[in-house]
């Protein structure tokens, strides 16, 4: 239960935003211009905030952001790392997945890359507390969403 303090001291929020924006490459235009400047929030402050946070990830991997803007014309923001399917699709090395999963494989791909990406999922503000075991097991049900079948070594197949 909030204290009365805490009630008090809250900012009352306008909107809450979601955005798809290239690691390093926010900018004032399209797409986050427009979805900011709706809401008189200060672009140029979240450009510079956002390119300083992504920096340590390579040029246009997208990255999941969601804005909370306040009716002070203020903002606070969380910078998530790029979708499951994405990392997917980088590590099987395929544009798509399957145009008919279940079916049709798209790729394989090694349990240890599988690994390597519930790691980096592990520090998602949603996933933090999740048990790498059960992040495996949500990334290769998504794998077989898409037509990836994952096996224990490549040359297995």
């Amino acid at each position: 239960m909030a204290t009365l303090k805490e009630i008090l001291t809250r900012r009352p929020v306008s909107a809450t935003i979601r955005l798809t924006v290239p690691a390093g490459g926010a900018r004032p235009a399209p797409p986050v211009g427009p979805a900011l400047g709706q809401y008189r929030l200060n672009l140029m402050a979240f450009c510079k905030d956002f390119n300083a946070r992504t920096q340590k990830y390579k040029p246009d991997t997208p990255m999941s952001v969601t804005i909370t803007a306040f009716k002070d014309n203020t903002f606070e923001f969380t910078v998530k790392s790029p979708s499951v399917s994405w990392y997917l699709k980088k590590a099987a090395g395929i544009e798509s997945g399957s145009s008919r999963p279940g079916h049709v494989i798209a790729s394989t791909l090694p349990l240890k890359h599988v690994y390597e990406i519930a790691k980096v999922k592990q520090s998602d503000p949603y996933c933090q507390y999740m048990s790498l075991e059960s992040i495996c097991k949500s990334i290769i049900g998504t794998a077989n969403t898409m037509g990836i079948k994952v096996v224990k070594d490549l040359e297995e197949e």
